[in-house]
């Protein structure tokens, strides 16, 4: 997921004492946003290891090489 808040946007947001609501719906929206990539994340993780040893348990080298690839670079991020 793109990260499309910035904290120079945050700060603005909570330094206009009118908009306490707009900042906290701000805020409740980058909370969101991070738990959603948290969960996306980790189910992509989960599915590749699934996978990865599926590929072992079929002796099939190609794919095993392609799932850990992807999953190196998942971790990579």
């Amino acid at each position: 997921m793109e990260n499309k808040y910035s904290y120079a946007e945050f700060l603005k947001a909570v330094g206009k004492n009118s908009s306490s609501m707009h900042a906290e719906k701000l805020l409740n929206d980058i909370y969101i946003d991070l738990f959603l990539s948290h969960i996306h994340r980790e189910q992509t993780r989960t599915r590749l290891l699934e996978e990865i040893d599926t590929a072992l348990d079929r002796h099939d080298k190609p794919a095993f090489l392609t799932l850990t690839g992807s999953l190196l670079s998942l971790d990579a991020t």
